[in-house]
């Protein structure tokens, strides 16, 4: 194992609070020596949690969800945005099928810091899908525009 995490956002629409307890610590990581984090479906509608975790100098966020179809323009674009603004890659994976209140068509996708999509599975396909990435993207997206040096969390509330 890797990695473990427990989903800290627990997504009240469907209940998880019902059967679920929220965890209460981020997932840091390396992987092959490349510092990243994770996190779980709902928690990336919390720009301030994604950034919490990026801001230890991750430069990979892995997302794993059972995000529905019917809300897949949503989830392309949360993805897309927090890897625009952590400028850092987004590698996501979601659930396919039909579940028993929604239907999974996947969109599982891997983004650049930039917020270029360089990877899209194909829609309603379960498979192993891969795509190079230059890690070195991310220092020069994060050297030509210093966001993490910018910030001023003392303002933050």
């Amino acid at each position: 194992m890797i990695a473990d995490y427990d989903k800290v956002h627990l997504f009240g629409l469907m209940g998880e609070n019902r059967f679920l307890q929220a965890g209460h610590r981020e997932s840091t990581f390396e992987l092959d020596g490349v510092k990243a984090s994770s996190v779980i479906c709902y928690d990336i509608r919390f720009p301030e949690w994604v950034r919490t975790l990026m801001a230890t100098g991750a430069r990979v966020l892995f997302v794993v969800a059972e995000w529905p179809k019917k809300r897949v323009p949503q989830w392309e674009i949360l993805l897309r945005a927090r890897a625009v603004e952590n400028q850092a890659f987004v590698v996501a994976v979601n659930r396919v099928g039909q579940g028993v209140l929604d239907d999974f068509s996947g969109h599982s996708l891997v983004i650049d810091p930039l917020g270029n999509v360089i990877l899209q599975a194909p829609d309603n396909q379960e498979g192993v899908f891969s795509v190079d990435i230059d890690l070195s993207e991310v220092e020069k997206v994060r050297g030509h525009i210093p966001v993490f040096a910018d910030r001023k969390p003392e303002l933050y509330h």
